[in-house]
C-alpha cells in the first residue's frame, strides 16, 4: 500500500483530499507540525508527497529542496498560485508536477497514480542501458562514465530513458512532455526546457559534454 503525505494547512482540504485518497487505497499522513516537515516526512517515510506552496513558516519550495536533499520521492504541487512562474520554480525545485487548485479530486487520482508508476513501475523493463561507455541505470535513476556518478531525480532518469530507448532517432518535445506528465493534461515547454538542462548540466558534470543534441525545431536526441 503506497504511503502518501499531505502538506497542506487548509484543515477542510487536507480533510477531503486524506479522506478521498484513503478511499482510495492510500495510506495518508497529514503534515501537523509545519516547522519540522523534514522530521516528519522521515518518521513516516511516504512513497508520494503532495506539497502546497504557502504554509506556516516555510514555503513548500523551502521543504521541496529539503526533501531532495534525501530522497528522490515523487513531489506534487497543489497551489492556487499557478502562473507560469510558480509552476516552472516548481520543477526547478524538484517538483514532479504541479496541480492547479481548484481541481477535480478524480484528476488528483489520475496524476497521483501517473507519479507513482513512472517513479516505482520499472518491473518487467531492462534497467541497464549502455551507451558510448556511459552506463544508465533507471532503477537507481544514475548515469555512471568514467568512474564518475551522475544522481537523476525521476523525471531526468524518465527523460533520459526515453531518449535512448529511441537513439538514434530524434524524439519530438511533445512526445518527451507526455513521457513525463504521463498524459497530455500539462504540456509546457518551459518545464521540459528546465528538465532538460537539469539533466544536461549533471551529464557535463560527469564528463558526458554535448550527450544530449538538439534538433532545432524538432526535439532532443542522444548523440
Amino acid at each position: 500500500m503506497y504511503r502518501i503525505y499531505l502538506v497542506e494547512d487548509n484543515q477542510v482540504i487536507a480533510a477531503t483530499i486524506g479522506e478521498k485518497l484513503t478511499a482510495w487505497g492510500f495510506t495518508v499522513r497529514c503534515a501537523e507540525n509545519f516547522s519540522d516537515i523534514l522530521g516528519e516526512f522521515a518518521s513516516f517515510q511516504p512513497h508520494l508527497v503532495l506539497m502546497d506552496i504557502t504554509l506556516p513558516f516555510y514555503n513548500g519550495y523551502h521543504w521541496c529542496q529539503e526533501i531532495r536533499r534525501v530522497s528522490q520521492v515523487p513531489i506534487l504541487f497543489l497551489s492556487s498560485a499557478s502562473d507560469n512562474i510558480n509552476i516552472v520554480m516548481a520543477i526547478n525545485m524538484g517538483a514532479d508536477d504541479f496541480i492547479a487548485k481548484p481541481f477535480d479530486l478524480s484528476v488528483l487520482l489520475a496524476k497521483v497514480q501517473a507519479a507513482l508508476r513512472r517513479a516505482y513501475d520499472y518491473q518487467g523493463q531492462s534497467h541497464l542501458v549502455e551507451h558510448n561507455g556511459a552506463l544508465f541505470n533507471s532503477q537507481a535513476c544514475t548515469m555512471v562514465y568514467e568512474g564518475k556518478t551522475a544522481e537523476l531525480t525521476k523525471n531526468e532518469t524518465r527523460l533520459l530513458q526515453v531518449l535512448l530507448e529511441h537513439k538514434p532517432n530524434v524524439v519530438s518535445r511533445e512526445d518527451l512532455m507526455a513521457a513525463l506528465w504521463a498524459c497530455d493534461a500539462y504540456v509546457d515547454e518551459n518545464a521540459l526546457y528546465v528538465n532538460m538542462t537539469r539533466l544536461r548540466k549533471k551529464l557535463e558534470s560527469i564528463g558526458l559534454q554535448g550527450f544530449i543534441a538538439t534538433k532545432k525545431g524538432l526535439g532532443y536526441l542522444v548523440k
